[in-house]
């Protein structure tokens, strides 16, 4: 199985702290660092969740170094902060990729400016396999072509007006809504959801490739994401 994912990519960092006392200057925690973490994240955490899975995968992805980095209190596992640098990469021209030779391809889009409407709809017309979209952008016309549209409920609610039936909501701990049907999902106790969606990304795409069955893979993907949500940070299942 070999499959092409396309779109931003930055490193997920966490910097695990110990938290005792409160800032005297100002009604902020004090946070002492004791060891940080990093991976891959957003298309590179798709990638990660895919090769883990056991698939081939190819990245096209920015030369930008985005980083995303979370103080977390190891006490409680409450993230105090986020701190976003270099917040957007320049956009490619994918009118010279070869679409050809993969199984699935897979548009991860954050919206930090790599790809924009006009790319995904020229990879969808061009691509001779499933085609699978995660974006922050607002559907319209320019995504009616995509076979499969992953997005979560807030960016659904923001999209009410977009009339194609190629979606698939997720929501948490209620699960994932396709063509109004609801995929329930057991009920775990959650330490991150940091990573998740890509995980159910990876998962859905993995699994529509080999049994080409869209229920059945929206079971799995939402089995997965179950799974990495109970472990800290940004995981792969």
């Amino acid at each position: 199985m070999k499959i092409l994912v396309i779109g931003d990519s930055c490193i997920d960092r966490f910097v695990y702290c110990i938290i005792n006392r409160i800032c005297p200057e100002a009604p902020v925690p004090v946070l002492q660092p004791l060891n940080e973490v990093t991976n891959p994240g957003m298309a590179g955490n798709v990638v990660a969740n895919l090769e883990s899975l056991g698939a081939t995968v190819d990245l096209v992805t920015n030369d930008e170094t985005i980083k995303k980095t979370r103080y977390v209190d190891v006490k409680s596992g409450q993230m105090i902060m986020r701190l976003d640098e270099n917040d957007n990469c320049e956009h490619i021209d994918v009118l010279y990729w070869c679409l050809d030779e993969y199984d699935g391809i897979v548009i991860s889009d954050y919206c930090k400016g790599f790809v924009n409407e006009v790319d995904i709809t020229t990879i969808t017309s061009q691509a001779k396999c499933p085609v699978f979209l995660d974006t922050k952008k607002k559907l319209g016309d320019w995504c009616k072509d995509v076979d499969f549209i992953k997005i979560n409920k807030p960016e659904w609610i923001a999209s009410l007006d977009y009339e194609g039936d190629n979606i698939i909501i997720t929501d948490g701990k209620n699960g994932a809504l396709y063509k109004n049907e609801t995929f329930s999902v057991e009920e775990v106790k959650v330490s991150d959801v940091s990573g998740a969606g890509d995980t159910f990304l990876a998962a859905l795409v993995y699994e529509y490739i080999k049994s080409k069955s869209i229920n059945v893979s929206i079971d799995f993907a939402n089995k997965c994401a179950s799974k990495v949500v109970q472990e800290r940070g940004v995981t792969v299942i």
